[in-house]
């Protein structure tokens, strides 16, 4: 295990998979210079990608489709075989949802795999960037039984809202394989970057995703335990971790606290690392007390609006329902978690984010288990509300005019659960307010 340099190549890139990873990678890898072919079986996402219509809300990611488009660096099909069948790499970027014993479902790994095992030519790269558990690689090469193609992994650190930022300016590189020479060509795509690049086995490389991800779960969770210390001690939390991380070891990153995690990769590969821990014989206890710590911190937002308000028949105006600011993605939201929770105690829910439209919320079939009212914009929400849940950190909630906001709604209260709102400036108008740890 060693640092490497990467040298510059070009080359022809198969990527399959036009999600949130695939498309950051298909598009950013044209920018590097190659030749890249993205895939999808979404005939209707193929469709717009072509015209330069993304499925997603991704920062700067437009602009590159577009130039890869321009330049002829970058298409798109809908069969994988093909885009394989003339590709020097091929990066597996499907989903690793969760299968219903908590683990990594790699379902659709095996069935991409299996659908471009006879296109591949020798000597072709498999790269495997789907977060998938330990031993997945090897998996792959005994699916393929093709001796003459070798399989890497190669994980993905990408934050939504930052993908582009992350893949071109990242923290580190990590690719794991058999052989070094094969995991150095990949390492090699990414010349031009700026990173330190980690050569490994497959099995460490594969860990090392799990681990991270599970480990900045684990500090949002310790986050939140101090909130709640903080609350029944009288101590202000923002002091509290600022104090904590400014201690270089620890560090402000992921120090803050909120409404509980989400997301479409803490969720997922948090409980993956619990179970694949357990099918390898050991029990990681402080993992399992994280996610179920994680899970108290939505009814603990949920008993701050319940002190506030009686939920049965409550109108709730809802601010933000995308995980995070700077998305479109509701996948494990914490905010849609919380309007669940609100909608079974009997509250009416008016929600609005500035990204989220009423046709995303219902293709994502939350409407169907949460009978949620989208608002066209935040003050439609909180007109006749008896209370107001800042549920997601977008910067458009703290620039709202709290003086309108007061006239509109029935009863002024406010629950912050990011702590983003200006607590002073809203209690001088008359809210009541409640944040997290404050």
């Amino acid at each position: 295990m060693s640092p490497v340099v990467n040298r510059p190549t070009s080359a022809n890139l198969a990527v399959v998979g036009a999600g949130y990873v695939g498309l950051t990678t298909a598009a950013c890898m044209s920018s590097l210079g190659h030749r890249v072919v993205c895939s999808d079986i979404n005939e209707s996402r193929i469709d717009g990608l072509r015209r330069g219509d993304l499925p997603i809300l991704e920062p700067g990611l437009s602009e590159l489709v577009t130039s890869g488009l321009g330049s002829a660096r970058l298409r798109f099909v809908t069969d994988s075989a093909e885009a394989a069948s003339s590709a020097d790499f091929v990066f597996l970027c499907v989903p690793t949802p969760i299968s219903a014993d908590g683990g990594a479902d790699l379902s659709f790994v095996k069935a991409a795999a299996s659908q471009i095992r006879a296109s591949l030519r020798p000597g072709t790269v498999l790269v495997n960037k789907s977060t998938a558990p330990a031993g997945s690689t090897e998996m792959l090469a005994s699916l393929l039984q093709r001796p003459d193609v070798a399989v890497v992994s190669n994980p993905e650190f990408l934050r939504q809202g930052s993908a582009v930022k992350d893949f071109l300016e990242p923290d580190r590189l990590v690719v794991g394989a058999a052989e070094r020479c094969s995991a150095q060509r990949v390492a090699d795509l990414y010349a031009g970057i700026s990173a330190t690049v980690l050569v490994t086995d497959a099995a460490s490389a594969e860990t090392i995703k799990y681990a991270a991800n599970a480990f900045l779960a684990m500090k949002l969770t310790y986050a939140n335990s101090v909130a709640a210390v903080c609350e029944a001690v009288g101590a202000d939390v923002d002091d509290v971790l600022v104090g904590m991380g400014l201690d270089e070891r620890i560090g402000v990153n992921y120090l803050q606290p909120g409404p509980g995690w989400g997301g479409s990769c803490l969720p997922k590969d948090t409980l993956a690392l619990i179970e694949s821990s357990a099918e390898a014989g050991y029990d990681f206890g402080l993992l399992r007390s994280v996610a179920e710590a994680n899970e108290a911190q939505f009814d603990r937002i949920v008993a701050k609006v319940a002190h506030r308000v009686t939920l049965p028949g409550a109108r709730i105006a809802l601010l933000g329902l995308a995980f995070k600011a700077g998305t479109d993605d509701l996948r494990d939201s914490p905010a849609v978690e919380i309007a669940r929770r609100l909608s079974r105690a009997g509250a009416v829910l008016y929600a609005y984010d500035p990204a989220v439209i009423e046709s995303a919320v219902t293709e994502s079939a939350i409407t169907r288990e949460i009978p949620v009212v989208v608002a066209a914009d935040a003050y439609e929400a909180c007109r006749g509300a008896d209370a107001l849940v800042v549920a997601t950190q977008w910067p458009q909630f703290q620039q709202l005019d709290f003086d309108r906001v007061a006239q509109l709604m029935a009863k002024l209260h406010v629950i912050d659960a990011r702590n983003c709102l200006n607590r002073e400036a809203l209690q001088r108008l008359g809210f009541t307010y409640s944040g997290v740890g404050r």
